[in-house]
Order: C-alpha cells, then sequence, then structure tokens
C-alpha cells in the first residue's frame, strides 16, 4: 500500500498520509488509487469539487441527508487550511463533538469525511485550492448546514475577522439542525 492512515478521536473520521516521491526535480504523489482507499474500507467516489478561497475565508459547515448523504476526501493542492468535521449523527455516541486537521500543500495530508458529518474550512495561508471527492452528488434539495460559530459547537476556526457566505450565516446551531438518525 502506497499510503499510510490514521483514525481519529472520532474513529469514522481517517486521516491519511500518501507515500512522497521526493528528489531533485520535485516530488511525485498518488493523492488517490481506488484500490489503496478501499483496502481501507472507504467507498467509491462519484464526484469531485474544487473551490479557490481567500485567507480568513470560513466555508461551511456544510451536509447532504439521505439518499444524497455525501462522504468526502478533502485536500489542499495550494495553501493552508484548517479542516472541521461535526459528528451530526443523532444516535451517536460522539453526536455533537467535531475534529479539527491542517491540511497544506506541505503535508499533503487528506481527509476522510464519511456520511452524518457536518464539513468546512477556514482558509489560514493568502489563498486556498481545495479539492475534494464527493460519495454522492450533489443535490439542493438534500443541502443542508450547520452554524459555523454555534456556542454548543464552540469551533476554533483558527482565523479572526472570518468572511462568511451569507446562506453559511443562516444556518441553524446543533439543536435545531435535520439530523442522520
Amino acid at each position: 500500500m502506497a499510503l499510510d492512515y490514521k483514525k481519529l478521536k472520532i474513529p469514522d473520521l481517517i486521516l491519511i498520509q500518501p507515500k512522497v516521491l521526493n528528489d531533485d526535480r520535485g516530488f511525485f504523489l498518488e493523492k488517490y488509487k481506488q484500490s489503496d482507499f478501499e483496502e481501507i474500507g472507504l467507498p467509491v467516489f462519484r464526484q469531485d469539487n474544487y473551490s479557490f478561497s481567500k485567507k480568513g475565508v470560513i466555508r461551511g459547515l456544510h451536509y447532504q441527508l439521505p439518499p444524497c448523504a455525501q462522504g468526502k476526501l478533502v485536500s489542499v493542492m495550494k495553501g493552508k487550511v484548517w479542516d472541521v468535521a461535526v459528528d451530526i449523527r443523532k444516535d451517536s455516541k460522539t453526536f455533537g463533538q467535531w475534529v479539527g486537521v491542517e491540511l497544506s500543500e506541505e503535508n499533503n495530508l487528506s481527509f476522510y469525511i464519511p456520511p452524518g458529518f457536518a464539513h468546512g474550512f477556514s482558509v489560514l495561508s493568502e489563498e486556498a485550492h481545495f479539492f475534494y471527492k464527493c460519495t454522492s452528488e450533489y443535490s439542493k434539495l438534500h443541502e443542508r448546514g450547520l452554524r459555523f460559530d454555534d456556542n454548543d459547537l464552540n469551533i476554533d476556526w483558527k482565523v479572526s475577522n472570518p468572511i462568511i457566505s451569507s446562506k453559511d450565516e443562516e444556518y441553524p446551531g446543533i439543536k435545531d439542525i435535520e439530523t442522520f438518525e
């Protein structure tokens, strides 16, 4: 296998470190190889997304309800972000808990977030190019969100004066969201 991985504080969340081959020309790595990801139990991905954001931007916290719930494999191609996943599975022992990881072009980490989690990130560098694979296609009908600054979550986004979309500012707190049963 060409990658190392570890389960995080919430075991369904997985941090993936690919093997990087460096030489005087630069580097090479396999960012995604289906057989390696299947070997560690990850599903097939059906949609790829790419975003560009400036320093201080917070995107999220987003999720989709079943039957269009999305698992996400996220990584940063350029820049640095603080990436956050919040457990919104009502029957989970870790409901309402969150995990944050730093993803950057330097560490080449990927973060797998399964369905049942709200996801967001803040941009720590001047800009960030963010790439993610999704297990289901986007569905506007099933799209939902969780308020990024919910006091019940107390997430440290590691940015001051965040730049937020009006849509993200209108999402409810964790006590009022539609959750996974």
